[in-house]
């Protein structure tokens, strides 16, 4: 299945999906609500067969806040893009995908622990690197006032 065929697949599993060819992935552009049912049928689809979550990124977008999935079929070799956004800044919630791949369990935390974005259902979130008394520090409106000027 070349990129075109997966796209057109993949917007055969909701009409809702926006659908972009980037140069080396195609990119699918997927509503906050719809994220963890998309990407139950991406790994269980025998047509897709995504079995390696590559990455989780989490994204300062300014207004609103994203997460970028990576997902990788080691079965068939090809990769697709997901992404997804919330415009609740203060509160930003995601479903968890650690019951579909493991391996989401430390980039989630990661993403919790540098952008304040939550994981709901999530076995264990807490900070990764920082102790509480840290903000956010990759977020666009973070404040360090322990900079050092030279």
């Amino acid at each position: 299945m070349d990129k075109i065929q997966l796209g057109e697949f993949i917007k055969s599993l909701g009409s809702d999906l926006e659908i972009k060819e980037g140069k080396q992935f195609t990119e699918v552009t997927v509503p906050l609500s719809k994220l963890h049912s998309l990407a139950s049928l991406l790994k269980e689809k025998e047509e897709t067969s995504f079995d390696f979550l590559v990455c989780i990124t989490g994204v300062d977008y300014g207004h609103d806040l994203g997460v970028i999935y990576h997902l990788r079929s080691t079965k068939y070799g090809h990769t697709v893009v997901l992404k997804t956004r919330s415009a609740d800044r203060e509160h930003p919630l995601f479903d968890s995908v650690t019951d579909i791949w493991k391996g989401a369990d430390l980039h989630e935390r990661e993403a919790f622990d540098l952008l304040g974005i939550k994981f709901a259902d999530h076995p264990d979130l807490r900070r990764l690197f920082l102790n509480s008394s840290w903000g956010f520090p990759l977020r666009k409106d973070y404040v360090d006032n322990d900079i050092i000027t030279w």
